[in-house]
């Protein structure tokens, strides 16, 4: 076997594990796993029609995410994200999203700035409409553009992963015309922000962002929201 094709085995290998794991996760975000439900490692692997290898190597990564509990013996179980893990969640992308639209400000290119301009207009014009299900969806590509912005994979990556894990959350209480407004309103402080190179009042709104974010979330009930 040659350099190339060990390597091609090697990526295809790692792409593998990766698209069982992302499924999986998904799956456990969405709710279609509940909590403390088994996860059947041959089960899933007729489902996404491959071996319990890549299942098994997926079952390490969740556990150390802390998705799923391995129990010696037993199985895999679901623990899935509490009430307490949104809340230190956005406690953590506060910090985060600060320090993004920190660097955002020095290194966001003409065209993801006016993507951010395109967004905040659509988002804008879904307001007024009530079209929350679009609007959950330009919110979601707002934040996806301020990471790209910041230029920093390391950082991006995190971030990603974070919004990930409370996105079916967040859906709901976009569904709020009032909250759905106000973050528009607070969307547009960002992108100005950033667009005057004011480093530190990107930080300042991005951070109180995920703040207002969360406050809005306990006030809806979480544990409501989390069990439905």
């Amino acid at each position: 076997m040659s350099s190339h094709d060990v390597k091609n085995e090697v990526t295809d290998k790692y792409s593998l594990r990766g698209r069982v794991f992302n499924r999986i996760r998904e799956d456990i975000l969405n709710g279609k796993y509940k909590e403390h439900e088994e996860l059947k490692e041959v089960a899933i692997g007729e489902e996404l029609g491959v071996s319990r290898t890549p299942v098994r190597e997926a079952f390490r990564q969740l556990e150390l995410e802390g998705l799923i509990q391995i129990i010696p013996n037993k199985g895999a179980y679901v623990t899935g994200i509490t009430t307490k893990d949104v809340k230190d969640i956005y406690m953590i992308r506060s910090y985060l999203e600060g320090l993004c639209a920190r660097w955002a400000t020095e290194e966001i290119s003409p065209e993801q700035m006016a993507e951010m301009e395109e967004n905040i207009f659509l988002s804008e014009f879904h307001a007024s409409k009530g079209h929350y299900e679009q609007m959950a969806e330009m919110d979601n590509r707002f934040h996806e553009i301020l990471y790209e912005s910041c230029n920093s994979k390391m950082l991006e990556h995190l971030l990603k992963d974070f919004h990930q894990y409370v996105l079916r959350v967040r859906k709901r209480t976009l569904s709020n015309s009032e909250r759905g407004n106000q973050s528009n309103l607070e969307h547009r402080g960002i992108m100005e922000a950033i667009k005057n190179k004011d480093a530190q009042l990107a930080e300042q709104l991005a951070n109180q962002h995920m703040i207002n974010a969360y406050e809005n979330m306990v006030r809806l009930g979480l544990n409501e929201i989390n069990n439905d």
